[in-house]
């Protein structure tokens, strides 16, 4: 038997493209397309299909409309299946998706899309309840977890990070303090505090100051 779908992009090329590809595949209905996030829940709730499909941004805000979408559609319709598709690799968005549970959904690049094969397959798996994550979102993921894992930024306050960022734009103590409105003393204190928790013991030849303003750089991304 044919999977139903609602297919949702507000780029009509897209869909056209994804449609064509989707069909030529076989064994896929498509019940309805549609290019906004309102036109999508109108068309799940009249035709009921067994899987979506939607691009992660779509009117109004063209934003994380998928997203909302993917969330709001498996609460009312928990045997629906959504593979959300993205132009970008965010991670952020991938973990936003499965934080209420990852059953029935599906989380892929774009560029997957000219391979009707692991679409159709993706399709296949939601509707079976199962997940789908794209490879390099989750080597995204990975590499952001060793970041931060592997940083001992994760040891200050956020008092203290905001000390270091100061102090990063090269300003003296005192001008940390009036920009922070605090003493000198407890900038000094926090920075002392800041030296213990990023293991920079006082060293002869070596810069403490320094040194920790480059490792916040580094960690920030800054030049």
């Amino acid at each position: 038997m044919a999977t139903t779908i609602v297919l949702a992009d507000d780029d009509l090329i897209v869909r056209e493209g994804v449609r064509a590809l989707l069909e030529e595949a076989g064994h896929i209905e498509i019940a309805a397309m549609v290019g906004s996030l309102d036109e999508l829940m109108a068309a799940v709730e009249e035709h009921a299909p067994e899987v979506v499909v939607t691009d992660i941004r779509m009117p109004p805000t063209r934003t994380d409309e998928g997203i909302r979408a993917a969330r709001d559609i498996r609460r009312a319709h928990p045997t629906t299946g959504v593979v959300v598709l993205s132009q970008f690799i965010e991670p952020e968005y991938a973990v936003s998706l499965f934080e209420e549970g990852s059953d029935g959904l599906a989380y892929l690049l774009k560029e997957r899309v000219g391979d009707a094969g692991q679409l159709v397959d993706a399709i296949a798996r939601v509707a079976a309840g199962e997940s789908v994550v794209d490879p390099k979102v989750v080597d995204a993921l990975v590499q952001g977890r060793i970041r931060r894992e592997s940083s001992v930024m994760h040891r200050l306050t956020d008092r203290e990070r905001e000390v270091l960022a100061t102090i990063a734009t090269g300003v003296s103590n005192a001008a940390a303090a009036e920009s922070l409105f605090v003493s000198e003393r407890a900038v000094e204190k926090h920075i002392n505090s800041i030296f213990t928790k990023l293991d920079l013991p006082p060293e002869p030849s070596s810069n403490r100051r320094v040194r920790a303003v480059l490792l916040y750089l580094a960690e920030s991304g800054m030049p």
